[in-house]
């Protein structure tokens, strides 16, 4: 493949008042000082981190003030084996003491739904709700290992529960009201919860949702619970008229205790059970690790995204994406975390940076979707919020495309920190992403997470700079997954992320390493298309398609067509528009001219939605896999299943 020298213009630069405020360059004081040596940048001790790995992490344990016992080793890495290495392997810690330990006043957690509700709860609020409940749970016979699920949407009592069943070294899980009966068993039916906590419904796009019989369905089918918890939300009276329901309230009531004890855990120990999307077939249940979690998210949160006492930090998030269980750990540094539930558009395309700049929020995280649906609509932020204490906004969940870069500056904020992020729930956390003392490039993801030994790989397993190449991770790290839940063998974990190059956990990202050490991504690999032989990114497609003004948004794929591959594109417009001959030409004109003639779709298709993941991620696998006559192996991952139907009836694919 021809090398292309990649270096895109500087957006932004922080002062260096900004950067010596950080946490991130206290750190650096801190190792200079200690090893007597001389990191002046963010690529000195990222380098450091790697090279250095017991140090590092030994490090971010003391700089954090890690409650808990360390032991008598860093980590043991049995011949840099992956998986296989363990972090602090004859240490102690619990996550949850290390968010509720210690005299703090002010408050914990503000909540938010829509225009409905909003409600704040102090540390002192919170650490007697936690006791309680984990009172509660004790007197249920609930113990070390057992599994505690939340169907629930994103409010404090689900980071109660959380909190209450990592105290006594219980495993929690989450899912998000808006996932049906089936999506909610397919995940809670593989690892038999003991307690279920949820509620009634909650509001969404200012109407009220119920969930009741959603709840009924799911209690019938879950042989293994013993008591589900009612936190009501909506009011709405339901009996599921057996001895098991008992409201919330009367737990906070029945059972209320100041008195807090932390079980002593391995670092190795569960935490979550969380699941993969599910759209290659039924969720894997992929278990996480007390101490990996917590060491992860003190480096991601406390340094990457510069989080410290009283930092107020928020990412628009479900319960059943990875970045409720990121956000929660805010806790850790002692912030005061924000949770909004409900729709990010109303009652106007404004809200969230409404909420922003009345809460003082210092960080801000939303998925690239959102930024480029403001981008689209030409929402302009920067003439009506001051958005004074501002300063990182994180975006996850799909690449951030160049443009976007350009409206968040020319629209939102003109002085902040664009931190891209990519990882995914496989590890809780991030590869690569945004840190406070480097410049952010158009379109790049600043570099990697500290502690992380990324690299970009050919086929043949040599690393790749200014090409692109699968994103892989060749050292371990604090947060891999334990196991996946009733995985024999360990055969699933390994053929996720082992089996393509050995020893070496490949993501499945398609990314360009930049002449900066900046990274790229174009899309996923398995949906990667491959015309003639040639690997193409599909958010190479999307960045150019997006452009056009009468388009809202695209899905790309590969379909087998006369022995090759052929690049079929559909397009949501707006809906004063229509695919025309003319708009046709348009869009082949701005991919040929933007990305490549290879890029040029040779189908484009009007639809009226696209499908995509409940964590909002386009799922183009499941199209691919419907046109191609291939069973959809798990439809209960759509968010929106029901617009499947629409590409299953063109004809214009037909064979």
């Amino acid at each position: 493949m021809k090398k292309e020298i990649v270096s895109n213009p500087i957006l932004w630069s922080p002062s260096d008042e900004r950067i010596k405020s950080s946490q991130m360059y206290k750190f650096i004081k801190i190792i200079n000082e200690k090893h007597d040596i001389n990191i002046k940048d963010f690529t000195d001790l990222h380098t450091w981190s790697i090279k250095n790995k017991a140090d590092f992490w030994s490090t971010i344990w003391d700089f954090f003030d890690v409650i808990g016992s360390k032991g008598t080793e860093p980590y043991i890495d049995p011949i840099n084996q992956m998986p296989g290495s363990k972090f602090f392997p004859n240490g102690r810690v619990n996550y949850a003491e290390n968010m509720l330990s210690g005299e703090i006043s002010g408050t914990a957690i503000v909540f938010k739904s829509e225009d409905k509700i909003r409600k704040e709860l102090s540390w002192k609020e919170l650490k007697v709700q936690v006791a309680t409940l984990a009172n509660f749970l004790k007197t249920q016979g609930v113990s070390k290992g057992d599994r505690i699920a939340a169907y629930m949407p994103n409010m404090p009592e689900t980071v109660i529960m959380m909190l209450a069943t990592s105290s006594i070294g219980a495993i929690f899980s989450s899912a998000s009201p808006d996932f049906g009966v089936d999506g909610v068993l397919d995940r809670f039916g593989q690892i038999e919860p003991k307690i279920l906590l949820t509620t009634d419904g909650y509001w969404y796009n200012g109407k009220e949702i119920n969930i009741t019989k959603k709840v009924i369905d799911v209690v019938r089918a879950l042989p293994s619970l013993e008591k589900i918890v009612l936190a009501p939300f909506l009011g709405i009276e339901f009996d599921y008229n057996n001895d098991k329901f008992i409201n919330y309230y009367d737990v906070q009531n029945q059972f209320k205790t100041n008195k807090m004890l932390f079980e002593p855990l391995e670092l190795s120990d569960p935490l979550y059970i969380m699941f993969s999307s599910g759209t290659t077939g039924k969720p894997k249940c992929i278990v996480h690790s007390n101490g990996g979690i917590l060491l992860k998210h003190l480096v991601e949160i406390g340094l990457h995204s510069n989080a410290k006492k009283e930092s107020r930090v928020f990412y628009f998030t479900t319960c059943g994406w990875m970045m409720w269980n990121w956000l929660i750990s805010g806790l850790l540094l002692k912030s005061t975390i924000f949770l909004y539930d409900g729709s990010p558009f109303y009652p106007n395309s404004e809200v969230l940076w409404n909420f922003v700049d009345n809460e003082k929020i210092n960080f801000m995280g939303v998925s690239a979707k959102y930024i480029d649906a403001l981008s689209k609509e030409n929402i302009n932020v920067i003439g009506k919020y001051k958005l004074k204490n501002l300063e990182i906004i994180g975006s996850t969940g799909s690449p951030l495309i160049h443009e976007s870069f350009d409206y968040i500056y020319t629209s939102v904020k003109k002085d902040v920190s664009v931190a891209s992020l990519s990882g995914g729930t496989d590890i809780v956390g991030c590869f690569i992403g945004g840190n406070p003392m480097s410049v952010v490039r158009r379109g790049e993801i600043q570099g990697p997470i500290l502690g992380m030994d990324v690299h970009v790989y050919d086929e043949n397993a040599n690393s790749l700079k200014n090409e692109k190449g699968e994103l892989v991770c060749i050292k371990s790290f604090p947060s891999m997954p334990l196991f996946f839940w009733n995985d024999n063998n360990n055969q699933k974990y390994h053929d996720a992320y082992f089996n393509k190059y050995e020893n070496v956990w490949c993501h499945g990202d398609y990314v360009l390493k930049t002449e900066n050490n900046g990274f790229i991504i174009f899309g996923r690999s398995d949906a990667t298309l491959n015309p003639g032989g040639v690997r193409i990114g599909t958010a190479e497609i999307y960045r150019q398609v997006e452009q056009i003004e009468e388009v809202l948004e695209g899905l790309v794929i590969g379909q087998i067509w006369e022995g090759d591959t052929r690049v079929v594109l559909f397009v949501r417009l707006k809906e004063s528009s229509h695919l025309t001959k003319n708009l046709i030409n348009q869009i082949k004109t701005k991919i040929r001219e933007g990305a490549s003639p290879r890029h040029v779709p040779t189908k484009i298709i009007a639809v009226k939605d696209i499908p995509r993941t409940k964590s909002g991620k386009i799922a183009e696998l499941a199209v691919r896999d419907l046109i191609h006559n291939r069973q959809i192996n798990n439809i209960t991952a759509l968010a929106n299943p029901q617009c499947l139907e629409e590409y299953k009836n063109k004809k214009e694919l037909s064979f």
